[in-house]
């Protein structure tokens, strides 16, 4: 024990010396996480902001005067009817940005309403523009006041109550709870954060403490020293995994400062949201950084001691970069749930607990089986890392 505490402070030592790790490790989550949170923040505020502030340009096509849908249009805010434009340029007026909106109404609309029939309408816009797909509800509720108004009245003409169309009325009512509600909401986001982080901390110290000590010709006077292959491996790994879990912590304090420090967060939203998570939904959470820390660790550096340098270690790990988001993009996929199946699958079942935690419905047992089956791979992996540093082939690889 006392050679491998000797080993875990020279790499931690080493580690720290490294600039580029502590960038990683402390400067780059808090940039990640504040330019990703206020960009998407801010973009769909203002987005919606000047979808709601436009003036929309509408034309309005009928074979016969529709005074009332008229009236309701011109009472819109910022709607201007634009006359000018022919039926036949709808299309490419439409598509090239003079109009916002046309509404087409089929040329025996008055006559089939007029006979209770269903009259038929056509709203043109382009969806390619972002504002214009929002700006859509405006001219929905614009319709279907109309739609309310063309009821009341063929109603009225018949003597019947609105009841006589609506026989069927459905009450929904919601069970879940407030947490759970956000549980599923935010559970979609904060694996993000778990995953990219505790793999980004643990990847430049992997490959510092083994490709980096292969080019920098350090590795030959450690193997040299009293401590066994296993103690030299268990030590870099330990340091590899500390540095996982100090990056993780960090991004999830540079997250509550971040949503502490948001105007763009309602305050009643914010404090609903602290209040729903709980210290003990925090401590469950940061339990699973360990063991997801210590998976991405012994892969790394398996990855990093059979590498011959620095550089080819990277274009090894850089696909995995990738590879890791697959399955927290599934995992927040509806349907997919955490079983005993999905709890064995690596990543996929941080993501799906990191819900279930959020939520308050996390089994104790499936979170007992995503710790057995993360903690059993780590141990393979840092038994495969052992077997390659015990291979001189592989450790002078490239020599």
């Amino acid at each position: 024990m006392k050679l491998l505490a000797i080993i875990f402070k020279k790499e931690l030592r080493d580690m720290l010396r490294d600039r580029r790790t502590l960038f990683f490790m402390i400067i780059m989550p808090f940039l990640v996480i504040f330019l990703i949170f206020n960009l998407s923040m801010r973009l769909g505020m203002d987005m919606e902001k000047r979808a709601q502030e436009k003036e929309l340009r509408v034309a309005v096509f009928s074979a016969e005067p529709l005074p009332d849908f008229s009236k309701l249009l011109q009472g819109s805010e910022k709607v201007k009817i634009d006359t000018t434009v022919d039926k036949k340029e709808i299309d490419e007026s439409v598509r090239n940005g003079r109009l916002d909106f046309a509404v087409s109404f089929a040329a025996d609309f008055s006559e089939t309403v007029d006979r209770d029939g269903t009259g038929e309408v056509q709203v043109y816009y382009k969806a390619s523009t972002s504002e214009n797909e929002l700006a859509l509800e405006r001219i929905r509720k614009v319709m279907e006041k109309y739609k309310q108004q063309l009821l009341e009245r063929r109603l009225q003409k018949k003597s019947l109550a609105a009841a006589f169309v609506e026989p069927l009325k459905i009450v929904e009512k919601d069970v879940s709870t407030i947490r759970e509600k956000m549980g599923q909401r935010l559970g979609g986001m904060f694996p993000y954060f778990f995953v990219i982080f505790c793999f980004l901390g643990a990847m430049y110290p992997a490959i510092d403490l083994a490709a980096g000590e292969k080019e920098r010709g350090t590795m030959e006077t450690l193997l040299v020293s009293p401590a066994s292959r296993l103690q030299i491996v268990t030590g870099k790994f330990l340091v590899v995994t500390a540095s996982g879990i100090f990056t993780a912590l960090s991004s999830v304090l540079w997250l509550y400062i971040v949503f502490r420090q948001s105007k763009a967060i309602p305050p009643e939203v914010l404090s609903g949201i602290l209040k729903i998570i709980e210290w003990k939904s925090l401590l469950l959470l940061f339990s699973m950084i360990i063991p997801l820390c210590a998976f991405f660790a012994a892969i790394l550096l398996s990855v990093s001691v059979f590498a011959k340098s620095y550089k080819e270690a990277q274009s090894i790990i850089a696909p995995l970069n990738i590879m890791i988001i697959i399955p927290v993009l599934i995992g927040i996929f509806p349907g997919i749930k955490l079983n005993a199946i999905t709890a064995l699958i690596p990543i996929l079942n941080i993501s799906l607990a990191t819900k279930e935690i959020i939520a308050g419905t996390i089994s104790p047992v499936l979170m007992a089986e995503v710790f057995l089956i993360l903690f059993a791979l780590a141990a393979l992996g840092l038994l495969f890392c052992v077997r390659w540093f015990n291979r001189e082939t592989v450790i002078f690889r490239g020599v």
